[in-house]
């Protein structure tokens, strides 16, 4: 990850981030260290499982640490648009209802950046084939997506 390279997120998806950081920091440390204290309590270190596996966790868990801390540092928030127009618009943030012209499949995806990317729970990336291809399209577009396999044309039904 490079140390500039910004992230769109939503105000949601960075609040989990600072969340999820505050929750390393402020507890799950402690519990490592207390992990670590009883392993070495056990005697000889060479040997000690319990030990090695405490090792492995605490660098897990720094190591989350300092990569929440660098998409936090370089995180964009998606900022909520109010005028009427902006709203009709394919951006991030958006909720978007699609037709699969190909087989008449519908799908509803939120468009957030690649950091709360989870297309299995309806978000998907800005950085996808398909999320380019209608960023900044409009209700009633038709939109092929390119840079796939097999390419294909979708329908945008709905924006909200």
């Amino acid at each position: 990850m490079a140390d500039n390279e910004k992230f769109y997120v939503t105000q949601k998806g960075y609040d989990d981030l600072v969340n999820e950081l505050n929750e390393l920091v402020q507890n799950t440390r402690a519990q490592v260290i207390l992990e670590l204290q009883e392993a070495r309590a056990q005697g000889d270190l060479s040997e000690n499982a319990d030990y090695d596996a405490a090792r492995e966790h605490q660098a897990q868990v720094e190591n989350r640490i300092r990569e929440l801390d660098a998409m936090i540092k370089n995180a964009e928030i998606i900022e909520e648009e109010a005028d009427i127009l902006s709203q009709a618009i394919v951006r991030l943030g958006r909720t978007v209802t699609l037709k699969d012209l190909s087989d008449g499949e519908m799908y509803k995806f939120n468009i957030v950046g690649s950091i709360e990317a989870d297309p299995l729970n309806g978000k998907l990336s800005n950085n996808t084939p398909l999320a380019a291809a209608i960023m900044d399209k409009k209700v009633g577009d038709i939109v092929k997506v390119s840079h796939v396999e097999i390419p294909y044309e979708v329908e945008i039904l709905e924006i909200a």
